[in-house]
């Protein structure tokens, strides 16, 4: 199995490159206890996904201590790795979003993989769930574009992926009777408001949403024969700009609708595996702390050793 960790991005909200900002007295970040949590439920390699201008302070950073652990390679997310017939835009500068950023990685993935983000922590019952999922997947299948492909992903409930520091985007998902996906919907401003959570919608006003809502944190169990659809899907989103409005061409091509669009076009079903443990996650310079905090508690409780890489 593969694990495809998604670091092209800066952190626009955070401020500087969070994936490699240290949360332990051991300089681990974020992303150590993702790969660590791979290791120990069976991944055999890892690739990252990071802008090319940052590959030397990363692999500085992140990719010596955990190469020899595991495979490790490197893809680049490049603004003009674009299906064939189309141009970037004048005045685009920033890459396509999360979807464009894994099929960065396409033609370097052969196997069921897994794609998380980089400064998120998911825990270890994410890994382990998704990981029984891919073993029971059929490579023959996996490689087959023809074939419904069978993906699954971690669901967190909304509560435990909210920040008491801001508004958070999340992909909020509906699942069928056998917790199959049905859709997933971008709800943005997410908060805590007098007593219950809200998203403020396109006319600013606070809509409800219940606590037990799953929400998509970006972990996807998915198959090599999906990006081929993907590929073709993100062509489709290309097709679909304005090239005259400005708003258009800040657009991004994002994980959860990707995944939504090949559920409604039935080219995969995708099994949504409930997650009870908290997500912590970055999203504001004031999360880090409290996110220090938690992590130091389950170190403290055993479930990660006091320096992951010390002793392997």
């Amino acid at each position: 199995m593969t694990l495809v960790i998604i670091a092209a991005g800066m952190g626009s909200r955070y401020g500087g490159l969070k994936q490699i900002d240290p949360i332990t007295v051991h300089g681990e970040f974020i992303i150590d206890f993702s790969v660590y949590d791979a290791i120990r439920t069976g991944f055999e390699k890892v690739i990252f996904v990071i802008k090319e201008e940052n590959f030397d302070v990363f692999r500085e950073t992140v990719g010596k201590r955990i190469e020899g652990k595991i495979d490790v390679e490197y893809a680049f997310q490049k603004l003009e790795d674009i299906p064939d017939g189309f141009s970037v835009p004048d005045g685009r500068t920033k890459p396509w979003g999360t979807a464009h950023a894994l099929l960065a990685a396409r033609k370097m993935i052969d196997c069921p993989f897994v794609v998380i983000n980089a400064d998120d922590f998911y825990g270890r019952e994410a890994f382990r769930l998704i990981s029984e999922h891919l073993r029971e997947t059929d490579i023959e299948t996996s490689m087959n574009r023809d074939k419904i492909q069978p993906c699954c992903m971690a669901g967190y409930k909304l509560k435990n992926t909210l920040t008491e520091n801001g508004s958070v985007s999340r992909g909020i998902c509906v699942a069928d009777a056998d917790s199959y996906l049905v859709s997933v919907t971008e709800r943005t401003k997410i908060m805590r408001k007098d007593g219950r959570v809200v998203y403020i919608d396109d006319n600013g006003e606070a809509c409800g949403l219940s606590e037990d809502s799953i929400a998509s944190m970006n972990f996807w169990g998915l198959t090599p024969a999906l990006l081929d659809y993907m590929w073709q899907d993100f062509a489709r989103f290309l097709s679909g700009l304005d090239m005259n409005d400005p708003t258009s061409l800040k657009r991004e091509f994002y994980l959860p609708y990707a995944v939504a669009d090949a559920v409604r076009d039935k080219k995969c079903s995708v099994k949504v595996y409930p997650v009870d443990a908290i997500w912590y996650g970055v999203t504001y310079h004031e999360d880090k702390e409290p996110v220090k905090k938690s992590i130091g508690k389950l170190i403290a409780a055993g479930e990660y050793p006091d320096g992951l890489w010390k002793n392997s």
